[in-house]
């Protein structure tokens, strides 16, 4: 390996950071300047050594996007959602990046059966709503924020971004006469909400930080300025605005990491004021919904805030009468180890979201058997055959609608969508995900087992693979991570996976401590002043995996992104000898130095997650002692390969662009460090499902190569 090409060496510009009396020196902080063309000159070098180190595998790549494009129904739709007086659902067409909204009349008002689809064949009255294909015409990015009708169907709010920094512009659209209005918003955040006359749209604006601070209110066609409805100074929350299930409510919902607030307006005085429902404590976190019991109208309202002096840590669900938000009472009480997601209220049901035992699971009251207010009793949970499987409502935009849409998943199982009979248990299934070249479920399963970490906690870790999977020798398995703002990695099935069990890999994925998956303590304990559970974790994880023979280090790639770029940038400085190759997507990966600076893109929200070393030396010296650039260090890396966005506002480029090259200059193997820059995208990637299933091949033949999987299928 003495002939291989070295990568690029990036200059030094030794900078100074100073914070508690630590002196730090920076050799590549210099990089930050997007503007700077040396900066752009380096990356573009970077992107070139890329090309040259993985051009052998240019042939495989070819071969994955196949597979993926072969096994996709490219001329699809999706199943139809009934709102108002239209029934709304997208498609596809073979050759075509972008999908397009459109929608057709429904019968009559009792229609409640979605009309019978085929791919390609156009509905009676059918009408576009939205052609992302003909709106990305002409820019080499395309993000869709919003497509919101109004309440009478005759308008169309949308926004767009075309550059991949998350700057969205407003427009507005008669959908009657196909009139674009002049009104023009734009640098807002992605979303909008139309009041229920269809005069108004509100939305929201970001500060300098890319913080969304402020609500506005716009009165279509007019040309008087916007009128602001809600500014919050505190950087650490963030705004926004929607409407309860009912439409009855708008609801501005205020949150940061820990503690939020839910305001109210009566969707019939959009020009009104926002009340607060239960105020702002801090560290209560809470949510509203309005539902109509036994006659009344009360907000639902899932919390983590005290009873009998007892913190609902894996939250509790309450009643408060509209009009009356002194008169609280309980609906369903806390049960630890049981995490309340959302409660979800329609006419004649209540839908509760919940996980237990790091699965996610649904409840029902059906308000129509019950007398008064539902007793906990009377959520009776939705089952599902497959163990590890996910389930959840679909899209039900209609609060009085009969049936409930739920939509189910698991590891093999494609997505399958069907309406509940709540009275009867009747289901009817009307989709399941296509999977095209004649898949069989039965060929491949998933299981769960469990690591004990260090400190003697159980840890989760879920495995996909081929049934006739050949256990006598470590297999090549991609582990993945994330660990970070209570999320989940849910079970869910992907077709490009398919790719790497067909050649014998196996998937884990790592449940680590900062997920959700356990409940909200299993996210406190990765957080903070306990981020470091979550690296160790993920690396007890990939020991037991190797010890109990599923693999090897020759044979295990680790991968994450984001956040979890900042899980396997740590874990590679901690253990580099359990893996052969490391895949960190826009990673973040100098976290430190991000969190610091209170001047970057959502930084001061971050506090609550990460601590705030800026003004704390505790989380100062605890972050220095685990983020990944700080910590580069001589020891010989596996092969990583990183990937980023130059026009990333949530994780910058420069921190992946200064990772490499501190990786690239202390590494002692030979194993290749490569930085692949997407230069005209942000923290998503590229747009496009056709790039990004280019994309996805890139990234899945470099594993394949690392994990030491054959190139061909078994």
């Amino acid at each position: 390996m003495a002939d291989r090409a070295a990568p690029p060496v990036a200059k030094k510009v030794p900078t100074q950071r100073v914070h508690h009396g630590d002196v730090v020196v920076d050799d590549y902080e210099w990089m930050r300047d997007k503007e700077d063309p040396e900066v752009i000159a380096y990356l573009e070098a970077q992107n070139a050594f890329v090309e040259q180190e993985t051009a052998h595998l240019a042939q495989l790549r070819r071969d994955i996007f196949g597979e993926i494009k072969s096994r996709v129904q490219e001329t699809d739709m999706s199943v139809p959602t009934r709102s108002g007086r239209f029934w709304y659902f997208t498609r596809t067409t073979e050759g075509q990046q972008y999908a397009v909204s459109c929608r057709c009349p429904i019968a009559s008002p009792d229609d409640w059966t979605p009309p019978e689809v085929t791919p390609g064949v156009a509905l009676p009255g059918e009408e576009i709503v939205f052609d992302a294909n003909a709106e990305a015409r002409g820019h080499d990015f395309f993000s869709l924020g919003a497509t919101s009708v109004s309440h009478d169907g005759d308008w169309l709010a949308y926004s767009t971004d075309v550059k991949g920094d998350e700057r969205y512009t407003l427009r507005i659209r008669n959908l009657v006469t196909g009139e674009l209005l002049p009104d023009t918003i734009a640098g807002i955040a992605a979303g909008a909400t139309w009041s229920r006359d269809a005069r108004y749209v509100f939305y929201s604006t970001v500060d300098d930080a890319w913080r969304p601070d402020t609500v506005w209110r716009h009165e279509v066609g007019s040309a008087e300025p916007d009128v602001q409805v809600f500014h919050e100074p505190d950087e650490r929350y963030w705004v926004g605005i929607g409407t309860t299930q009912s439409e009855d409510y708008l609801v501005l919902s205020v949150g940061s990491k820990v503690t939020s607030e839910a305001l109210v307006l009566s969707a019939d005085d959009p020009t009104g004021e926002f009340v607060s429902v239960a105020g702002r404590t801090d560290g209560v976190d809470y949510s509203v919904e309005h539902a109509r019991i036994a006659g009344q109208d009360w907000f639902v309202i899932v919390h983590n805030g005290e009873r009998d002096g007892v913190k609902a840590i894996d939250f509790a669900v309450d009643l408060v009468p509209v009009g009356d938000f002194g008169a609280r009472r309980e609906l369903i009480p806390h049960r630890p180890g049981r995490r309340i997601e959302d409660v979800d209220c329609f006419r004649d049901y209540l839908v509760l979201s919940y996980r237990a035992d790091a699965l996610p699971r649904l409840a029902i009251a059906d308000l129509r058997r019950v007398d008064g207010i539902p007793a906990p009793d009377d959520f009776v949970e939705v089952t599902f055959p497959q163990e590890l499987r996910s389930a959840g409502l679909g899209a039900n935009a209609e609060w009085d609608t009969p049936r409930l849409r739920i939509v189910y998943t698991s590891y093999v199982d494609p997505a399958e969508v069907f309406d509940l009979d709540v009275a009867t248990g009747e289901r009817t299934l009307l989709r399941r995900q296509p999977v095209l070249g004649g898949y069989d479920p039965d060929d491949y399963t998933a299981v769960r087992e469990w690591a004990v970490a260090g400190d003697g906690t159980r840890v989760p870790v879920s495995l996909v693979f081929r049934r006739d999977l050949d256990r006598s020798a470590p297999a090549p398995m991609l582990l993945y991570g994330y660990g970070s703002y209570e999320t989940c990695l849910d079970p869910g099935f992907s077709v490009a996976r398919l790719s790497m069990l067909d050649r014998g890999m196996v998937m884990a994925f790592a449940h680590v401590r900062g997920g959700g998956e356990m409940g909200r303590l299993w996210y406190e304990n990765g957080k903070t002043l306990s981020k470091k559970n979550t690296f160790t974790d993920f690396i007890d994880v990939a020991r037991h995996l190797i010890d109990t023979g599923w693999t090897s280090p020759d044979h295990l790639v680790a991968e994450g992104g984001s956040a979890g770029g900042l899980l396997v940038g740590a874990v590679v400085n901690l253990a580099p000898e359990l893996f052969n190759g490391v895949l960190a997507a826009v990673p973040f990966v100098d976290a430190l130095t991000s969190i610091l600076d209170p001047s970057l893109p959502l930084t001061v929200i971050e506090w609550d997650e990460w601590g705030d070393p800026l003004h704390d030396p505790e989380v100062y010296a605890y972050m220095k002692s685990y983020s990944p650039y700080e910590n580069v260090a001589p020891r010989p890396y596996p092969a990583i390969l990183a990937e980023n966005s130059l026009h990333d506002t949530r994780v910058l480029f420069v921190e992946a662009a200064k990772w490499v090259a501190r990786l690239q200059e202390c590494t002692t193997s030979e194993n290749p460090v490569l930085l692949k820059t997407e230069m005209t995208a942000g923290h998503g990637g590229v747009s496009g499902r056709y790039k990004q299933w280019e994309e996805t091949a890139f990234e899945l033949a470099w594993i394949l190569q690392q994990s030491g999987a054959p190139a061909g299928r078994g």
